[in-house]
């Protein structure tokens, strides 16, 4: 009885040490990821994921980490390693939602609908919400947790368990994961720009050639009815192409980085 007791503890073990620096990544991943680390996801639901994640990848890279996890040293090792690889994944995703909520107030601001410079606790506008509500949803609906799962299995191909990532090439990634949503969220909002651009010209045409007349009473609400009306025709491309940024960089991670 004491053998099997023995012999049982000593395949468990190395097991339950695998599934704890899977779940340290999956864990740290899943804080920020898209859809899952929302604010809005209370912080059980989000544990439960994360450790419904683990269950799912753990057979598959689980037998190369279980023999390593026998070491004490290797999972301390991974405790910082593990989590500083999984924030990194969820962070250059969690840019792509700033994007959006970039996109959503450049465009407020071009609908003269909200101030670009605000105070740091201020809301995100009504637009932001409105884009980041849609494309969260249409990603989800598009099979993003399958994906993810996907990505979370290559990243052990990327980077093995316990192994330190150069700081180097992390910081040339989070520039460039950076540079995205900040191109991603300009070419979002570019129509809105354009549009803006072109009423504030005709406006200042308009009140050079007739000064007595109160162009910003007339001009506004059309700034505002077409922009709505624009919003309505470019939301749902925008969200596509949105998606399509998403899950391009789901598929290569490190294809923009330099």
């Amino acid at each position: 009885m004491t053998d099997a007791a023995a012999q049982l503890v000593g395949f468990v073990g190395p097991w339950l040490g695998a599934a704890f620096v899977v779940f340290l990544r999956i864990g740290a991943i899943a804080s920020v990821f898209p859809g899952i680390g929302e604010h809005s996801v209370p912080v059980r639901v989000r544990l439960v994921l994360a450790l419904a994640l683990t269950a799912i990848v753990l057979p598959v890279v689980g037998p190369e980490i279980r023999v390593a996890a026998r070491e004490p040293a290797f999972i301390a090792a991974c405790l910082a390693t593990e989590s500083a690889i999984g924030l990194a994944f969820g962070i250059v995703f969690r840019l792509l939602v700033n994007a959006l909520e970039t996109a959503g107030a450049m465009i407020a601001q071009s609908a003269s609908l909200s101030q670009l410079f605000g105070a740091g606790g201020e809301p995100m506008p009504a637009i932001s919400h409105l884009l980041v509500a849609g494309g969260l949803a249409l990603a989800v609906a598009s099979g993003l947790h399958l994906r993810l799962v996907t990505l979370l299995i290559e990243s052990y191909t990327l980077f093995p368990a316990g192994a330190v990532p150069v700081a180097g090439d992390f910081a040339r990634w989070g520039i460039a994961g950076v540079a995205r949503a900040f191109s991603l969220a300009f070419g979002l909002a570019a129509p809105f720009v354009i549009a803006a651009l072109v009423y504030n010209l005709a406006i200042g045409v308009i009140n050079k050639a007739m000064p007595q007349l109160m162009v910003s009473f007339i001009g506004t609400p059309a700034l505002i009815g077409g922009s709505l009306l624009l919003l309505s025709i470019a939301a749902p491309i925008a969200l596509h192409a949105w998606r399509g940024a998403l899950f391009g960089l789901l598929a290569d991670p490190f294809g923009g980085a330099p």
